[in-house]
């Protein structure tokens, strides 16, 4: 008995670094050494993805981080299926409008708005971060509707300074595009739903998606269609959402861009 004891107390006091630790179960880098992200590209995990959310005003009964959760459980989704993909720290500052005068997003307090220009040099450094380091596919995702023409762009200058280096950029509209129609189709002829329920911003569609990731970050007594009054920064019906339907929209998201992350990948450079 005394002589477990001491062994319990002596294995208490062993240094940290005395006894070999498994590189954690996740695909985020914020969440890895560099050393076990050297380890996880040699490998085979080449891949890494760039997501943009969005930090907007999200009507009275919605976190202004919407985008953000949302990513955080697609982008791990993606990464899993796909097998050789790591996440990059999500970005949050992309173009949400003009401040002066404020117009769109920026008149609700604490939506932040990134100039195009600035925000594409963000991915573009971002991007040639993380070729330096080892990875040579950099695919690019975004939860919102401003993003997806600056991070076209910036895919498509990427694969032409990178021609022949055998690093690639891959723009993967599906993620954003292709769900919304998926989405709208789905409410629509499946669940017999009028579209002018779905809305455009913050209504059935984005709350439940939210719902289903984490139902603390919807104000249930703020609820309404279309916000509840003129300029609340709600189109559609809120109060139609549902944790089941967020799952289904969400799943939609992470099926289309698993599919097309593939294809691209697969695709030979230059074709």
């Amino acid at each position: 008995m005394r002589m477990f004891a001491f062994l319990a107390i002596a294995a208490l006091l062993l240094p940290v670094g005395a006894t070999a630790q498994r590189p954690p179960d996740t695909v985020f880098l914020e969440e890895l050494t560099w050393e076990e992200i050297r380890d996880l590209i040699a490998a085979g995990r080449t891949s890494a993805l760039i997501a943009t959310a969005g930090t907007e005003q999200k009507g009275p009964h919605m976190v202004i981080g919407e985008h953000r959760y949302v990513l955080e459980y697609t982008t791990d989704r993606i990464a899993r299926a796909l097998g050789n993909m790591l996440v990059a720290p999500i970005i949050t500052y992309v173009p949400e409008g003009n401040w002066d005068p404020p117009s769109g997003h920026m008149r609700m307090a604490g939506t932040i708005t990134l100039p195009n220009e600035m925000f594409m040099d963000l991915l573009v450094h971002t991007a040639k971060s993380l070729e330096a380091g080892g990875f040579t596919d950099i695919v690019f995702i975004g939860d919102s509707g401003g993003n997806q023409n600056g991070m076209r762009d910036v895919a498509a200058r990427l694969n032409q300074e990178w021609a022949g280096s055998g690093s690639r950029a891959h723009f993967i509209s599906d993620y954003y595009a292709k769900s919304s129609d998926d989405a709208e189709r789905y409410i629509t002829q499946d669940l017999g739903i009028a579209a002018e329920n779905i809305g455009g911003h913050a209504g059935m569609s984005d709350t439940s998606q939210m719902l289903f990731v984490n139902r603390n970050y919807v104000r249930a007594d703020k609820l309404a269609p279309a916000g509840g009054f003129e300029g609340s920064g709600v189109s559609g019906d809120p109060t139609k959402a549902s944790v089941e339907l967020g799952e289904k929209l969400l799943q939609i998201k992470i099926d289309n861009a698993v599919a097309e992350i593939r294809a691209s990948l697969a695709r030979t450079p230059g074709a």
